[in-house]
């Protein structure tokens, strides 16, 4: 990476970080959905899929789950934003000027990981008002915060695509909400022994359950198992696949 690509970058992240304080609404709806499916969960059909183990002992079980579909709706804004750019000419109009042609689609995906990041810090707020407690230490918190982070990064990867191809602005953010209801075929809520065969199948073989155990093994100071290896193998595949393809569209919408 050069110097001009981190100071272009730099100063567009900042432009792009601006417009989201000036419209706080984002976050605060990114964060609503999550917010409402935890409580949700945990008071009126906690009772029942905890067995009696009480909700403060539920909502460490399902936090996980919840902070993937955080991320999940979050970067739904970020295909959002890259439309809006592309649709109103910004792109064409940055590109015009001096400055590093990857810088503005970086500044980007970015922009969404901090708004994101900062919409999981509001749910674990919420959640440890609610009763989630944790003895994990600083490294197991450290891991925890690496794997969101790839997550997201692969998602908004993910983001990039439909943002700068979709037709319409409801096609850009669209794609996001299969990943939003993944994790309910997951592990996240329930044990997956728990499903019929063919969904308990899917269920054990998808990206959100290995990814799940994993945070919640490091969130309960259980031994790492394979679920960790295999939460960062679906993230770095995924954000690997993402990314060229990505860059791909990026190159071919702006040749």
């Amino acid at each position: 990476m050069t110097t001009r690509f981190l100071g272009d970058t730099a100063i567009l992240t900042g432009r792009s970080l601006r417009h989201i304080t000036r419209s706080p609404d984002t976050i605060i709806t990114t964060t609503i959905m999550p917010i409402a499916f935890m409580l949700l969960f945990v008071y009126v059909f906690g009772g029942a899929i905890s067995q009696g183990s009480g909700s403060a002992r539920y909502v460490t079980y399902l936090l996980p789950g919840i902070l993937l579909i955080t991320i999940a709706s979050s970067i739904s804004y970020a295909a959002f934003r890259l439309f809006l750019d592309m649709k109103n000419g910004i792109f064409e109009r940055f590109l015009s000027m001096p400055i590093d042609r990857s810088s503005v689609l970086w500044a980007h995906v970015l922009t969404s990981l901090a708004a994101s990041l900062t919409s999981v810090v509001v749910v674990v707020g919420v959640a440890l008002i609610m009763g989630f407690r944790s003895g994990a230490g600083v490294l197991a918190w450290l891991a925890v915060a690496g794997i969101l982070f790839l997550f997201t990064l692969a998602l908004t990867w993910i983001a990039v695509i439909p943002g700068l191809s979709a037709k319409s602005a409801d096609g850009a953010s669209a794609f996001s909400y299969p990943l939003i209801f993944l994790p309910f075929i997951s592990s996240a809520f329930v044990a997956t022994a728990t499903m019929p065969g063919p969904v308990r199948a899917f269920a054990e073989n998808q990206p959100v359950t290995s990814i799940v155990n994993a945070i919640r093994d490091l969130f309960t100071q259980q031994p790492v198992s394979s679920d960790l290896w295999v939460a960062l193998a679906w993230c770095v595949g995924i954000l690997i696949v993402a990314y060229a393809l990505a860059m791909a569209t990026y190159h071919r919408k702006i040749a």
